[in-house]
């Protein structure tokens, strides 16, 4: 064999015995790296489009946003992120002034010129919001501002020309905004914490189009490393802004959060580990069996491992055999699990014929007749949610305990009677579309919500499964009005009721909040004139007017409130979250043991 063959195969050899997984150090210090399952994989990362938990999740952690909540704080409490304190504002309410901190630098990107990321300014943040209000952006998150800000509803009728400038958005210079109400917005501070308010370069926008949903470019403490449908991994930006931790200023309670390890964070620079790990994996059983086997760091336990991790059902324990090796949260959720009925289907929803209008809110309301709280709640829930009627979940304060739980109550011979009463059976029901993101969970969950509807007679072929790949998917659809039953979930924004009130007002139908596109002109007076107040008897009485509402017309299938139960290894120090404060916990995620590098 001639040496140049021989010489060429040892090199092909050597090639490949270099080939495989980088190595876990970088100049000898060990990779941190925290892996993170999720039940569901995001869409776009492209802030106007974070319109899921799983967007919200990764986006916070890309780009920075004003505001957002303390870590540690419970009850949750609003911190400055890029804003240089909380705003200032004018007796009236009206006028909302913010400053900048200097000294925060966007990513390095081809994008800007030589490649190096420039300083995030004031300009910056007044773009990001209007692109919500451009319908090229294809933007979901206009809502949380429509009809809020002066001029901004009309700069969009105008054309939505970036370079003309809205009255009531302004960058007074490179490090001062204000913002005009047109009637004051208590929550508007609340609404500057969302991914959707998340500060967005106009030069990657215009550079990527489309493509930065896949290729985004911020300020925040990591940057995405790379990303397909089961996994992605975000690591740390180098020129995050260097910020000591502090645990008094992000709210430590030693007496509830000392055995978290959390006091050796005191002083050190977020963010703590070099690598996000998120894993999108959908089924339950995948996802618990790869954090048994040591793949995830943290897990939301599916209900049907629920007998296996805890050793009590009330008050919740973690078995003993599991206490040696996870921390355990039980969190009540803050929002709720519904099926609304698609509204803007003439067939089931409003409809311009006021006897035809009576017909839907008759099949409506079997259908939340026919519906079996109890069952679902034993199956799906473990018997811990708290079932509730209308939208006021219990985790806010306006919560009616006296709410007509009656909704709520099973009466399958009482929708089989309503039914019969407004000329509907097997051939005049319509056939809808039960909309659902690709899962075996998901799909139990079809199958009973079906069978519960056969029970009053609703022929099986008339409720059609429509399954999608993913959740991001599934959001898409039924945003757009594609899907006649949508079975979703609504984990609140903020804490303050008024993000619960809001999914049921009429302008924010599709593409916004309000999926069930429910429009009634007393319900959206009610939430008008209740807008610029904060939590008072009297907009709770409001509120509950309105929660009254939705139960009258049957809006939707709702609701219940989970018990979320979380695990995570003992060796990572944070205190998880999937409520207001989301993604932002984990630029605070640290490894107790360096010895926990990636493999």
């Amino acid at each position: 064999m001639p040496n140049t063959i021989k010489i060429a195969m040892l090199l092909g050899l050597l090639l490949l015995g270099g080939c495989g997984d980088p190595p876990a150090t970088q100049n000898d210090v060990p990779v941190k790296t925290y892996k993170h399952a999720m039940d569901g994989a995001p869409g776009s990362l492209d802030p106007a489009q974070s319109a899921s938990l799983y967007a919200n999740f990764m986006v916070v952690n890309l780009y920075d946003t004003l505001y957002r909540y303390k870590y540690l704080a419970r009850p949750y409490q609003l911190q400055p992120n890029v804003a240089a304190g909380l705003p200032e504002i004018s007796d009236d309410g009206l006028r909302i002034t913010i400053r900048l901190k200097p000294g925060v630098y966007f990513m390095d990107d081809p994008a800007f010129a030589q490649g190096v990321g420039r300083e995030l300014h004031a300009h910056d943040f007044v773009y990001s919001i209007k692109r919500h209000f451009d319908p090229a952006s294809r933007a979901q998150g206009a809502w949380l501002w429509q009809n809020r800000i002066e001029g901004l509803d009309d700069w969009k009728v105008a054309g939505s020309d970036y370079d003309t400038e809205v009255e009531g958005l302004r960058a007074l210079d490179d490090y001062t905004i204000q913002i005009t109400l047109i009637q004051p917005f208590p929550q508007l501070i609340h609404t500057l914490t969302q991914a959707y308010a998340a500060i967005v370069p106009r030069e990657a926008v215009e550079k990527y189009g489309q493509m930065l949903s896949s290729h985004p470019v911020g300020s925040g403490p990591f940057r995405l490393d790379s990303r397909n449908d089961t996994r992605a991994v975000l690591v740390k930006n180098p020129d995050f802004r260097k910020e000591p931790f502090d645990l008094e200023d992000e709210g430590y309670d030693p007496a509830s959060q000392a055995d978290l390890g959390l006091h050796v964070l005191q002083g050190k620079i977020p963010p703590f580990v070099d690598r996000l790990e998120f894993e999108f994996i959908t089924e339950d059983a995948a996802r618990w069996n790869a954090f048994s086997a040591g793949e995830l760091d943290f897990i939301k336990v599916p209900v049907s491992q629920f007998d296996h991790v805890l050793s009590t059902r009330s008050p919740l324990k973690l078995s003993p055999q599991l206490g040696e090796r996870y921390h355990f949260e039980a969190s009540p959720e803050s929002g709720f699990i519904y099926t609304n009925f698609n509204m803007a289907d003439e067939r089931l929803g409003h409809h311009p014929d006021p006897h035809q209008a009576s017909r839907n809110r008759a099949l409506r309301c079997a259908m939340v007749k026919a519906f079996d709280w109890e069952k679902r709640n034993e199956i799906f829930f473990y018997n811990i949610g708290r079932v509730f009627p209308g939208a006021l979940a219990p985790a806010v304060p306006e919560y009616d305990p006296d709410a007509d739980i009656s909704y709520n109550r099973r009466d399958v011979q009482g929708a089989i009677e309503l039914l019969q009463a407004n000329g509907w059976n097997e051939n005049t029901l319509p056939t809808l579309d039960y909309g659902f993101p690709n899962s075996v969970t998901e799909r139990q969950i079809f199958e009973q919500f079906r069978n519960f509807m056969m029970d009053a007679g609703y022929p099986s072929s008339k409720i059609r499964p429509m399954i999608f790949a993913t959740y991001g998917d599934y959001q898409r659809a039924y945003s757009q009005g594609k899907v006649a039953l949508i079975n979703s979930s609504w984990t609140m924004d903020y804490p303050d009721a008024e993000n619960l009130m809001q999914l049921y007002y009429g302008p924010n139908a599709s593409p916004g909040s309000n999926s069930a596109n429910y429009d009634n002109p007393d319900y959206n007076r009610l939430y008008e004139a209740s807008a610029a107040m904060s939590e008072s008897p009297e907009r709770t009485a409001i509120y509950r007017q309105m929660n009254q509402m939705l139960i009258d017309d049957c809006v939707s299938i709702n609701g219940i409130s989970r018990t979320l139960l979380f695990l995570w290894d003992r060796n990572i120090i944070m205190k998880p979250d999937r409520s207001f404060l989301g993604g932002y916990f984990m630029r605070f995620v640290d490894l107790a043991e360096p010895s926990r590098a990636a493999p």
